[in-house]
């Protein structure tokens, strides 16, 4: 399809790490916050919760416990996506249960899937408006201390964060592993995976020699670096603390 304003910016997205000082009027981030509001969930669980902070001193505190991301503390905007199982345990106690959900894979599972669609939804909704972003995960580095933070209750995670603010850099699209590596037809094809990468590795080397990034390097050599081990240790001590068992079905 062309000519189509929302695949479009879909199809141009960037993240951004340097922001403009102007700060997000309150109608527009108010439509973000609406259009994120209005993502699908399971069940109607509405399993998922934003706290939004504009605070400098606290957007600051963020960008710490997410490893120094300077781009936290700069943009004007900081909104904590947070998996709530709180909230829907009040609501199975007015309905004359009990929650157990939360105890199960399946539960952190299910949170962890709304929490990704009300992501994008808020991406979606900050690039119409003309903002940038960027998804901080970094979060999860100390999940306690977000916790702590944001006056998180009991039986809520914050899985993932996301900057907003006008760009102060153009920045450029990312390549990609090619499509047919990730839209499968009618059976997911693992035999063209290893040359699909090995071609990717050198796109992605010749991108980061375009734009200047001498720190940059190949695909499988950075996700090596990652995937070798448990990057963000505290997850699940931090989680089960919070109440989330992860010992049922």
């Amino acid at each position: 399809m062309n000519n189509n304003a929302t695949l479009d910016l879909m199809l141009q997205h960037r993240s951004i790490r340097r922001y403009q000082e102007k700060p997000v009027p309150p109608d527009v981030l108010d439509a973000v916050l609406r259009a994120a509001w209005r993502a699908p969930g399971s069940m109607n669980s509405q399993q998922v919760s934003l706290v939004v902070v504009q605070d400098a001193a606290r957007r600051a505190r963020i960008a710490e416990i997410a490893g120094n991301q300077a781009w936290v503390a700069q943009a004007p905007v900081f909104i904590a996506i947070v998996a709530d199982q709180y909230k829907t345990s009040l609501g199975v106690a007015a309905g004359g249960a009990q929650q157990t959900v939360h105890s199960s894979v399946e539960g952190f599972a299910t949170a962890a899937v709304d929490v990704g669609i009300v992501l994008g939804n808020l991406m979606t909704a900050a690039h119409a408006v003309g903002l940038g972003v960027v998804p901080i995960g970094g979060i999860r580095r100390d999940p306690q201390a977000m916790i702590d933070l944001l006056g998180l209750p009991k039986l809520t995670f914050p899985l993932v964060g996301l900057t907003l603010g006008y760009a102060a850099e153009e920045g450029c699209c990312k390549p990609r592993l090619p499509l047919a590596s990730f839209a499968h037809a009618e059976r997911y094809d693992a035999a063209r995976l290893p040359q699909d990468i090995a071609e990717y590795d050198a796109v992605l080397c010749q991108h980061w020699q375009q734009i200047g990034r001498a720190d940059g390097e190949a695909w499988s050599a950075s996700l090596a670096a990652a995937y070798s081990r448990v990057y963000f240790p505290q997850v699940g001590p931090a989680a089960r603390a919070q109440g989330f068992g992860f010992d049922g079905e």
